[in-house]
Order: structure tokens, then C-alpha cells, then sequence
């Protein structure tokens, strides 16, 4: 995709956001708001798979962590919160960086439970600190007055909320797009698709493998700060590994392969959380069902088989283009 056509398909995005914003309902917007805050927390996930090929069952571990460093970090009042905001994702990216340079190193399923590990001792601190995080309680989040020169009265409108986090979620995928295109991105798919042949050619792969799951940390500590602004509370409950299966399921369900794949997974599983939750109980057995039927039919996702669709129908080469990055 070139530089014009990625500039027009973000103008396109962005002009879908606000008209959503005027011609949705309140409800609709709330629900809508939750689903782009874990549309960028599954995009966090679908990049560690993208890139690194490793499934992480304890991501949620960033997405409450920045949500307990900003709070206490304004509850403390130790900083002003626009600063706090920055050094809540700077600190989350160092100390992902650091873990990774430890954990990548472990293969295959080991590491998935390595992370999920890490994920529930964290889960349980949190849980039992209740003198700085209010235990299994939970914090609420004091936020300003003002953030960035804007009222809170103002940022907590559901339109201005969903405003936001669709701006967020495009910038990220904005971001994430420009990053991959580069020599980063290349090196990092070498490492992913055969590790010992990229070290036979002179490539560093630890360092790269650790620099992505640093990336996947923050993106999903951009979801955190979003949901902590949206609810101003977070608990134990964000840092539970329950969480990291949801996310899961909708890079699954949405396909990683494709980078806005798991952002597409987030939406249909609040769409299916909602409608079937008004006929059903038992919804998540019947999303289940649907899980099991993309991963039979369609392995590449949701997003990943409508990218190849387009392609076999003949689409337009920018159009196809765009989908199938």
C-alpha cells in the first residue's frame, strides 16, 4: 500500500468514526466504545502472533498494569495526568522489553504458560495490596478537571469517548503499518519464520523478538489508559488471564494475519455479546460454536478471508490492496 493510498483509506476511517458518532444511540456508542478499546488491546495480542508467532495467555497483565500506574500515579499526585499518561506507556514498554528479553527465549507452549504465569502473580498482588491498589475492590481513577485542555465533562460524553478511541485505534493501526513496512518488519517475519537460518545470516534475533513484545505491550497498554479513562476504575478483574482469552478469541475470530483482522474480531464479539446476550444465557456457548466454525472453515479469520475473497472476485487493486496489508 503506498503513502497516497494509506493516507485516503485513514481519511475514510476517520470520516466513518464521526459519521457514526452522529448517527448512533447512546447505548449503541457505549457498546461500541468498549469495542474499539478492545479492538486495540487484541491488536496488541494479534501483533506478538503476527510478528513473533507466539501466543501469549497473560497480556492483560499490560492492559490492568497501565491502568494501576496511571491511577496511583494521580492519586499520589506525583505528576500532572497528561504526563502521568506518557510515563504510564514508557514504563509499561521498559518493563516488557526487559521481560522479553528473558521470556522470548522460551518456545512454543512453554511460553504461553510462562506468560500466564507472570500475568496471575501480578493478578494476585493487586488482589492483596490493598492499601495501594484497594485489593479485589478495585481503584477508582481520579482524573482532572481538564486532560489535554479539555473538560472532563466534555471527554466522558459518549460521543466525544467514541471519538477518541476510534482515533486511537487508527492511529495505532497507522502506526503499527508504517512501523512493519520498514526494515523492522522484515527482519522481525525472518526471525518468526526460521530463527536458525536468520542468526546464519548474520541477524540478532533476540533483540528483535524482545523490541515486538515490547510493541505488542504498549499498544495493549494504550487499551488500558483508554478503558481507565472510559470507566475511570480498574480492578484485579483487568489483569485476570480470562481477559487474555477474550482477546484471544478475537484475534481469532478477526484473523492476525491480516493487521486490522483481531480490531474486526473485537467488534463482532460485542456484537455477538450483546444480541445474543439478550436471547441467550448461555451466549459465550454459542460464540464458541461460531470460534470453532472460523477455526474449521476459516483459519485466516474473518478478516483474512474476506481480504482473499476480494482478490478471487477481482477487486480493485487499491481496494484489495488495502484489505489484503
Amino acid at each position: 500500500m503506498s503513502f497516497q493510498r494509506l493516507s485516503l483509506t485513514t481519511l475514510i476511517a476517520l470520516a466513518m468514526g464521526v459519521a457514526v458518532t452522529w448517527a448512533a444511540s447512546t447505548n449503541l456508542l457505549a457498546l461500541l466504545t468498549q469495542a474499539v478499546i478492545y479492538a486495540v488491546f487484541a491488536i496488541g495480542v494479534g501483533v506478538l502472533l503476527r510478528q513473533n508467532g507466539m501466543v501469549s495467555f497473560g497480556h492483560a497483565l499490560f492492559f490492568g498494569f497501565s491502568g494501576y500506574v496511571v491511577g496511583i500515579l494521580l492519586q499520589t499526585k506525583a505528576m500532572p495526568a497528561e504526563l502521568a499518561i506518557l510515563a504510564t506507556l514508557l514504563a509499561t514498554t521498559l518493563m516488557a522489553f526487559v521481560m522479553g528479553l528473558v521470556i522470548v527465549r522460551v518456545p512454543g507452549v512453554a511460553f504461553g504458560m510462562l506468560t500466564l504465569a507472570i500475568g496471575q502473580m501480578f493478578f494476585l498482588t493487586a488482589s492483596r495490596s490493598r492499601g495501594l491498589t484497594g485489593g479485589a475492590d478495585g481503584m477508582s481513577i481520579e482524573w482532572p478537571a481538564s486532560l489535554f485542555g479539555v473538560a472532563q465533562s466534555q471527554l466522558l460524553k459518549p460521543g466525544t469517548m467514541f471519538l477518541i478511541c476510534w482515533v486511537t485505534l487508527v492511529l495505532v493501526l497507522v502506526l503499527l503499518t508504517l512501523l512493519l513496512r520498514t526494515r523492522f518488519g522484515s527482519i522481525t517475519e525472518a526471525v518468526r519464520d526460521n530463527e536458525e537460518r536468520a542468526r546464519f545470516i548474520g541477524i540478532r534475533t533476540l533483540v528483535p523478538r524482545a523490541t515486538v513484545y515490547a510493541l505488542s505491550a504498549a499498544v495493549t497498554a494504550v487499551a488500558g489508559l483508554l478503558s481507565a479513562l472510559n470507566t475511570g476504575f480498574v480492578s484485579p478483574e483487568n489483569l485476570h488471564w480470562s481477559l487474555s482469552g477474550v482477546a484471544l478469541m478475537m484475534v481469532v475470530v478477526g484473523g492476525h494475519k491480516v493487521l486490522w483482522g483481531p480490531a474486526v474480531g473485537a467488534v463482532v464479539y460485542f456484537l455477538a455479546k450483546d444480541i445474543l446476550g439478550s436471547y441467550a444465557n448461555h451466549w459465550m456457548a454459542i460464540f464458541g460454536i461460531a470460534l470453532i466454525t472460523v477455526i474449521v472453515f476459516a483459519p485466516s479469520g474473518i478478516a483474512g478471508t474476506l481480504a482473499k475473497w476480494l482478490r478471487g472476485q477481482g477487486a480493485p487493486g487499491p481496494l484489495s490492496k488495502t484489505l489484503g496489508h
